[in-house]
This record gives C-alpha cells, structure tokens and sequence, in this order.
C-alpha cells in the first residue's frame, strides 16, 4: 500500500509499504477514507527527528471503513465507518477506568518513560505504523474505534480523531463558565476549534495569532481577536482588554513552535548536528523548548487563573517563572488528549443536523496522499492560507 513515510529530517516521501494485517485477536484493519495533517506531525518533521526511523509510517488522525476484524472483535463488523483515535488506550487498566485513556497502563512506553502509545509517533510513543496511508491496524478495537453513521462527509467526523478531543479537553481544563474570558495562544487547528467550542458554551474569546487568515477564521466565528504583529505586548493587550485583570484561563495551543525564543532556537538546531543517540539523550534530559507562548499565558491569566497546555512541548530542562507563577496563584493543567474519555459527548453533538462547530467547512486543503511532502511544508512554512490539511489516499 502507499503511505506516509518519514524519510530525514524535512523530509516525508509516499512509499510502498506492506499491508497491515491482524495480528492480534481484539485487531481490526481499517480502510483509511480521510486523514489529517497535524502540527504535532511538524514535530516529527525537525524537533523530534532523533526518535524516528527511516521508514517510519507518520500520520495519527485517520478514519475509514473496516475491511478486516480479529476473531474477538465483537462490536464491529466489515463495512462499519470508523475514526481511529490518536492515541491508543486497552479500555480497561487502572488509568483508563479513571478515563486517563493517554496514561493507559497496557501501552505505556516504559522504556522511555512515556504514556500511552500513539499512531505514527516515533519511538518515544511505541512507534506504531500511523495513518497518513491507504489502510491502518487498530488493536484493542472494540473499546478503542468510534463508530460513526454513514451518510455525511468524512470531515464531519474526522476531527474526533485529534483536534475535537485535543480542544474540548483543553477547553474543559481551563475551567471557564459562561460569560467567563478564555485568551486562546494561536489560531492553528486547536486554538481555533477551542475558540469555538469555547465559544458554543457562552464563553467570551480572545483568541491571538500573528496570521491574519487564521486570526479572520476566529473572528468571523464570533471571536475577539489579538494580532501579535500589532501590539507590542500580548499580555498587556489583554488586560485592556479585561479591565486590567486578566483572562480568566488561557489556552496555550502553541508549544514548543513558538517564535520569539532565539536562543532555544538556536540550541534545537544545535542539537540536529549531534549523532542520533546523543541527541535522544539530550532532548529527554537537558533539552529546552522555545517557551514563549507559555511565558505570554503566564502573563497574560489573571490571578488565581487557569492555565490550560494543549500544545506540545518536548523540552525536560525548560526554565519557568516560577515566583511569578506562585505569587499570582496560577493553577496549571496540560496533556495528551484523553481521546476517548470525550469522544462521546462530542459525537452526540456531532450527530445534529445542525453543523453547530462548522467542522464540515473546517479543512482548508483536501489533497491526495502524493501531496503530502509538498503539503508539510507549506503547512510548516504557514504558506497558501493552509490551516488543516486533510488527505484522502
């Protein structure tokens, strides 16, 4: 089959790969129909070039129509339309009862001291074949693929594999109440669907980015808007913007691709001119992240505010403000999305006949699987207003 191949730093490549097969009993194999382009797999794309391997297959935000089922599968058949959630939880461990679905016991990586294994992640999360490819294998698929209805476009349901969950469980840890203020730090695929999902439930939105398409997205969606390019501080716009107090929680849906920290920047390229093994060992023990979105959220969260980190960061050595952050009473929340433990809700709201969150308009870009290489990096580059991509091989 054709699929998604991670080929050197800056460079994926469409390859022939095998097929995937059962080879569990609880596995399904699912025909791939649409598959999302992630900011996460940027991340694979340079900063966490060390822990991936040639060939790997990339990719972790798929759906499709099941082809193939184990001889324990129970509740899905061939034929049934299904999204494969990013990461994989067995259901039921002692973290996954208590809905930790990316902590799962049974798929944790303790050889690198890591959570749940995702698809198409490298080594640190299992390194899992992803779904950036004509098929994919799924285990534990009674508990962990959401059955959807046929009918409606693909892109009604994709997003349940990564962005619906990974903003809902963002906007939910930033703890805000109608009529409250949510800051949400970038306008990319989950700081724009948070808004949104923030927005739907009576939240007041400041949503900030320095693209002017993506912060226009936000803002015809009902969002106020913050251009980082027009202000001199983003955190003292806010406050003007909250009588001098404050968000009530922001959402930092950055991470480690924040611009404005050259030196951190310059060690992580540094650090790409070291052989591979001292590079893994640099990154997991000493390395550093460019933390100025979190830096602009501490800031920026009035106090005794919530602070909510959905973006990615990598860095185990990161330096943090941390008198400003006890002195202003900050409560911090962050983590892989515990995909599972919302999809349901989101489904029920999915289901209406009404596109309450616009994610059927939501993609940007629809291109074949042959675009991909061309497509990361017009994606990491911010090039041809690209905000979601999605591929269908």
């Amino acid at each position: 089959m054709r699929a998604v191949t991670w080929q050197g730093r800056h460079d994926v490549q469409v390859r022939e790969v095998p097929d995937p097969v059962v080879e569990d009993p609880g596995d399904v194999v699912v025909a791939v129909t649409s598959s999302g382009l992630c900011g996460s797999d940027l991340h694979l794309y340079d900063p966490l070039a060390p822990f991936i391997s040639r060939g790997d297959v990339v990719g972790h935000e798929p759906m499709g129509i099941v082809r193939e089922v184990g001889p324990d599968v129970s509740t899905l058949a061939v034929g049934d339309r299904v999204v494969v959630p990013f990461n994989i939880s067995c259901g039921s461990c002692w973290m996954c009862e208590r809905g930790l679905f990316s902590q799962c016991e049974t798929t944790q990586n303790h050889d690198q001291g890591t959570g749940a294994s995702l698809f198409g992640y490298s080594k640190l999360y299992g390194q899992v074949p992803g779904g950036q490819a004509e098929a994919i294998r799924v285990p534990f698929a009674d508990h962990l693929l959401v059955k959807v209805p046929h009918g409606p476009p693909d892109d009604r349901f994709l997003f349940l594999s990564d962005v619906l969950p990974t903003a809902w469980q963002a906007v939910t840890y930033a703890d805000v109440a109608e009529g409250d203020t949510l800051a949400v730090l970038g306008a990319g695929p989950i700081g724009d669907m948070a808004a949104r999902i923030a927005l739907e439930r009576g939240v007041r939105v400041i949503s900030v980015d320095r693209v002017a398409g993506r912060l226009a997205r936000v803002f015809g969606r009902g969002a106020e808007t913050v251009d980082m390019e027009s202000v001199d501080d983003v955190a003292e716009r806010v406050r003007d913007l909250t009588d001098g107090r404050g968000a009530d929680a922001v959402i930092d849906a950055v991470g480690m691709e924040a611009h404005g920290s050259p030196v951190a920047e310059t060690s992580q390229k540094a650090l790409g001119m070291l052989p591979r093994k001292v590079q893994e060992v640099v990154m997991l023990n000493a390395g550093s992240d460019r933390l100025a979105a979190l830096l602009t959220a501490i800031d920026a969260v009035r106090r005794g505010g919530t602070i909510s980190i959905s973006g990615v960061y990598g860095g185990a050595a990161s330096p943090l403000p941390m008198f400003q952050m006890f002195d202003k009473q900050i409560q911090l929340r962050m983590g892989q999305a515990n995909v599972r433990r919302w999809t349901d809700d989101i489904l029920e709201l999915l289901e209406n006949d009404e596109d309450v969150l616009g994610v059927e308009s939501f993609a940007t870009h629809h291109l074949p699987l042959e675009d991909a290489p061309d497509a990361y990096r017009k994606f990491r580059d911010k090039e041809d207003s690209m905000v979601k991509v999605v591929f269908q091989p």
